[in-house]
């Protein structure tokens, strides 16, 4: 036991510098994704055939983005996280510019794109969902008070769906803090590869649960602040009502 402990000591150094490339890849996806996840959403919303639309704004405005949102949602819904990372880092590499050189990024920005790409469509997915939740009076009313569409969704149905998204936005973080091992697929140094280097090294599986130790205190964490937010969110919606 003596022995185990003083090799965990050992490697902590390397196990905390993986963890910072982790916990970097996580917080760059989160403070990205979710404003694109919300602006797709609202925009995807704001596209819907209408009734009251002419043949212009129909099938020449908001058609082709219509599309072009359900493609980028089928597309990075509906494929694996890891075949998209493998794309971003080594298939790019075979498109060539027109001047002759190809595509290369570094590893931690083919994982940042991927995990984007990838959690955009999800968020946007769950933001949908919270914006058709709202209660379809809550437009009338706004409208009877002669707001714009765009004052409707900022003041009125943006702060009541963000009431109901948070329990599945808790849950897409804490995949996310899980997923973020995917980047060890591509060389990326982070918390797993560290890890894996250390037990393919000194052929001791210790790192492992050292990484495990960490991963869990990362969520750990994460479940208490969404827990406490939707607390305060279901105080303030009482007091609302």
């Amino acid at each position: 036991m003596q022995e185990m402990f003083n090799y965990i000591i050992q490697i902590m150094p390397q196990m905390f510098e993986g963890l910072k490339i982790t916990l970097k890849l996580f917080a760059v996806t989160l403070v990205l994704s979710l404003p694109l996840g919300l602006l797709i959403s609202l925009l995807r919303e704001s596209v819907e055939k209408k009734e009251t639309d002419n043949f212009i704004i129909k099938w020449i405005v908001k058609f082709p983005v219509r599309l072009i949102i359900n493609i980028y949602l089928w597309v990075f819904r509906g494929t694996p996280l890891l075949l998209q990372l493998f794309f971003f880092y080594f298939g790019l590499t075979y498109i060539k510019l027109p001047n002759g050189t190809s595509i290369v990024l570094s590893m931690f920005s083919a994982a940042v794109i991927s995990f984007v790409l990838n959690y955009s469509a999800y968020f946007a997915e769950i933001f949908r969902g919270g914006i058709i939740g709202v209660n379809k009076g809550q437009y009338e009313a706004s409208k009877a008070l002669g707001l714009t569409g765009v004052q409707t969704m900022r003041y009125i149905v943006v702060p009541q769906m963000l009431r109901t998204v948070i329990p599945p936005i808790a849950n897409e973080t804490i995949v996310l803090v899980k997923d973020t091992a995917l980047a060890s697929s591509i060389a990326l140094i982070d918390l797993l590869k560290v890890a894996q280097r250390a037990v393919n090294r000194d052929m001791r599986v210790s790192a492992y649960f050292v990484a495990a130790v960490f991963y869990l205190a990362i969520t750990l964490v994460l479940t208490f602040v969404f827990n406490f937010v939707e607390r305060r969110l279901s105080i303030s919606q009482k007091g609302f009502r």
